[in-house]
């Protein structure tokens, strides 16, 4: 596998020196990868055939909905809120996670969230 890697690794230099990729569609902006890496092969193609109709499978809607209480916590003052967005956002996190088999990624924002929780201070009513 070394081998083919050292080839492709070459053929791609040789292609830049030449200039074949210069005037490539999208230069210059970010590639946005599609993840599907979670949808059992056989229904690949049907997820795919749904999404470009409008609609997502519940993972992705999962993950947009964790994502925006996420940003949600970002502009959060007040901490019982706050406390309640955590709740929320560990619920959705841990039902993401037995649907799938596999944790959420959030790499990135994992810091973020842990910073969050620590500086987060309730104090409850009685």
């Amino acid at each position: 596998m070394f081998a083919l890697e050292r080839i492709a690794e070459k053929r791609i230099k040789e292609a830049m020196e030449r200039g074949d990729f210069e005037n490539v569609q999208g230069k210059g902006r970010p590639i946005i990868y599609e993840d599907d890496s979670f949808v059992p092969p056989d229904l690949r193609m049907a997820y795919k055939i749904l999404k470009n109709a409008g609609f997502l499978p519940p993972e992705i809607q999962n993950e947009r909905g964790i994502k925006t209480t996420m940003d949600l916590l970002e502009s959060l003052t007040d901490e019982e809120e706050r406390y309640r967005q955590i709740t929320k956002l560990n619920l959705m996190i841990t039902k993401t996670n037995m649907a799938r088999n596999r944790p959420v990624a959030l790499e990135k924002n994992q810091v973020y969230y842990i910073k969050i929780v620590e500086k987060i201070h309730v104090n409850k009513k009685t």
